[in-house]
């Protein structure tokens, strides 16, 4: 019993990575499911959809890997973060479509949070900024919206719970409403100073708190998988948000350690140790991760577009038949121009928490063409990663020269990763293991199950596939990076 089940459900898709004895990739399956868009700005997806991939990429990847559920050591489970789900505690259905993080419909109950002057005392307590994004506002519009949910909730009769909650609760059979505090940091009702719900927001927000899961570590029992799921009953062992997973499968275990994932967005995470760090640039204050009941924190940034930017390329303009041309393409650009990106699609995250900008391109001229976009779209991921360096930085001094870690599909791209040292001016380290997120809900589970290493020994087994050393002088590298925050100001005030 030395394998362990990575249970990875994200946005577009749900993946089940089984990893032998030595957390290696033994067997992988994945499947997509449907998006559902009821109006704009609107985005939801079908519990079932999510249940049912769950199970079915479970038992294909034990298929495939030849394996069977009773070999298993423990299962971990990584999830989208702030998605909400509500369900009945006797029959387990869904009272409503998850209401997915990129969702936007709460905006309103936001803004007058805000304008009854909470936005501070809110951000004392849980970290966070009030956003849409978080689910606390999700929670209150659908008890507000969903006949009889209110009422349910409070008698308890009615559950709620992010993603991996709601798994939870079907693995086992509904017999376990449980969470971690890193989904819980993000829902914007715990506080994560004092690892608990706050009983203050949920009055706030009008949240009963008999609806809530009771919170536990990242690895701790989470109960036993129903046997006729999986043909035995298997433990869940590890569970963390899919970015905190990811700061864990990339060994960032040292305060003052930074990993960034690459994906449609990038989330970028700073280990800030055993004390939260208040952020004045806009940076949000969460929880990397709590294991023996010992919270270790983070300052998180987001940047809404990274890869994306890479399938506008593709498929909206059509300068690109495959996202791998965009290195090559960008090899080729003319080095007299200096054509600059701004790709505010849906607004600009972190540092800037600007919803309405959209996006701009600066410093066309006559043969701007193919290959210029390309290095200017590429950069303009580098740029808005120094941005949140920059932001981590000036919110703790003690940060100092760090190394970035680097995962996701992006990552894969040597030019852009180059890029990406010349601009930050320090070296990125891109993990000789890609799947860092399933591989941090492993570890989890394996080391909690006692086949897998404990945190000392897992950082010096890390392995780096290529570091990138930054090449580009300073005077340079500043600017180009002066320019991009001109451009970046021209498109905010348009």
């Amino acid at each position: 019993m030395t394998h362990i089940l990575a249970i990875d459900q994200g946005t577009t898709s749900t993946r089940a990575i089984l990893f032998d004895g030595q957390m290696r990739k033994a067997a992988v399956a994945q499947e997509e499911f449907a998006q559902h868009y009821p109006q704009a700005g609107w985005v939801e997806h079908d519990p079932e959809d999510l249940w049912a991939t769950t199970l079915a990429t479970c038992r294909a990847a034990l298929e495939r890997g030849g394996i069977a559920a009773r070999d298993l050591a423990g299962i971990g489970i990584t999830n989208q973060r702030e998605t909400v789900i509500l369900w009945d505690r006797a029959s387990g259905k869904p009272l409503h479509n998850a209401i997915v993080w990129q969702d936007r419909r709460t905006s309103q109950i936001c803004a007058t949070l805000r304008e009854a002057g909470q936005e501070a005392r809110i951000g004392e307590i849980t970290g966070l900024l009030i956003d849409p994004y978080f689910s606390a506002s999700k929670v209150k519009w659908l008890l507000d919206n969903v006949p009889g949910a209110r009422d349910g909730a409070a008698r308890g009769e009615v559950l709620f719970g992010t993603v991996d909650t709601f798994l939870i609760w079907r693995l086992t059979g509904g017999k376990v409403h449980v969470t971690d505090a890193t989904n819980a940091a993000r829902t914007m009702l715990f506080d994560i100073h004092k690892g608990e719900w706050s009983a203050e927001l949920c009055a706030l927000l009008d949240i009963p708190p008999a609806m809530l899961p009771q919170v536990r570590d990242c690895a701790a029992d989470f109960g036993h998988t129903d046997p006729t799921l999986l043909g035995a009953s298997v433990a869940i062992l590890g569970v963390a948000g899919d970015q905190q997973a990811a700061t864990l499968g990339q060994a960032c275990f040292t305060p003052g350690m930074m990993k960034a994932t690459y994906g449609t967005g990038c989330f970028a995470l700073l280990n800030t140790g055993d004390a939260p760090v208040t952020s004045r640039n806009r940076l949000l204050t969460t929880i990397a991760w709590q294991l023996d009941g010992k919270r270790t924190y983070a300052l998180e940034g987001s940047i809404f577009v990274a890869g994306a930017v890479v399938q506008w390329l593709r498929d909206g303009l059509g300068l690109l038949e495959t996202a791998e041309q965009s290195g090559r393409l960008a090899q080729a650009a003319d080095p007299g121009q200096d054509l600059v990106i701004v790709p505010a699609f849906t607004g600009l995250g972190a540092p800037y928490w600007v919803p309405d900008c959209r996006g701009a391109i600066f410093g066309l001229s006559r043969n701007s063409g193919p290959a210029e976009f390309a290095r200017a779209a590429l950069e303009s991921v580098a740029f808005q990663t120094r941005d949140l360096a920059e932001a981590m930085r000036a919110d703790w001094p003690d940060m100092g020269d760090t190394v970035l870690r680097v995962d996701g599909g992006m990552s894969a791209s040597d030019w852009a990763m180059q890029a990406l040292a010349d601009l930050l001016g320090a070296p990125v380290d891109r993990a000789a293991m890609p799947e860092t997120t399933s591989l941090g809900a492993a570890w989890l589970a394996g080391m909690r199950a006692g086949v897998y290493p404990d945190a000392e020994e897992f950082a010096r087994n890390w392995r780096c596939d290529r570091r990138f050393e930054p090449g580009l002088p300073e005077q340079a590298r500043d600017a180009r990076y002066a320019r991009w925050r001109r451009a970046v100001k021209a498109a905010i005030s348009v």
